[in-house]
C-alpha cells in the first residue's frame, strides 16, 4: 500500500494552515487534478465532501468524512470512490505566533491492481505538486515567505 509522510515548517500560524486545509470547497482553485468539490455537510468538528479529480480523460469521484480538531488535526476518512482505502491526516503544531510545523501522512490502496501499480510509480511526484500547491496557496492568502521542508518518509 503506497504511503507518504512529510513534515514541513511554515511561516504561518497553525490556525491559518488549519483553515487553509479545512477549506475543501476551494481546493479546485489551487490543487492540481481537483476538478470540483462539493461539501455535503459541514460543522466545526466534521465535514462530508465529494471531490472530483481528473487527469486527461480519467475522472473519479471520492467521498470523504473529514474530522476536524481545530487547530491541531484534520483526519480524512474515505467513504466511497475508486479506492479500496484512503487514510489522510494533517497535524498542525504551533511554533510561536507566526509559524507552525505540519505533519502530513497518507496511505491508500486502489481496488484495481493496475491503478495501484501506476499510482506507486507517480505518487512521489504527484505528492510534491500537491504540497507545493498548498504552500503557494498559503503565500497567496497570508503573504509570501520561505519555508523549510523535512522529509520523514
Amino acid at each position: 500500500m503506497p504511503a507518504i509522510e512529510e513534515t514541513r515548517r511554515l511561516p504561518y500560524s497553525a490556525e491559518q494552515m488549519f483553515d487553509l486545509v479545512a477549506d475543501v470547497a476551494r481546493y479546485g482553485e489551487f490543487l492540481p487534478w481537483v476538478v470540483a468539490t462539493r461539501v455535503k455537510s459541514d460543522s466545526d468538528t466534521e465535514m462530508v465532501a465529494d471531490m472530483l479529480v481528473g487527469f486527461k480523460m480519467l475522472r473519479e469521484k471520492f467521498t470523504s468524512r473529514v474530522s476536524k480538531d481545530r487547530p491541531r488535526e484534520i483526519h480524512v476518512h474515505y467513504i466511497d470512490g475508486p479506492m479500496r482505502d484512503l487514510d489522510n491526516r494533517w497535524q498542525f503544531r504551533p511554533l510561536g505566533a507566526d509559524a507552525c510545523e505540519i505533519h502530513f501522512s497518507v496511505t491508500f490502496s486502489f481496488r484495481n491492481a493496475l491503478f495501484e501499480k501506476l499510482a506507486g510509480q507517480y505518487v512521489d511526484r504527484a505528492f510534491g505538486k500537491m504540497v507545493a500547491a498548498f504552500e503557494e496557496r498559503a503565500a497567496d492568502l497570508y503573504g509570501s515567505s520561505s519555508s523549510s521542508a523535512i522529509s520523514v518518509a
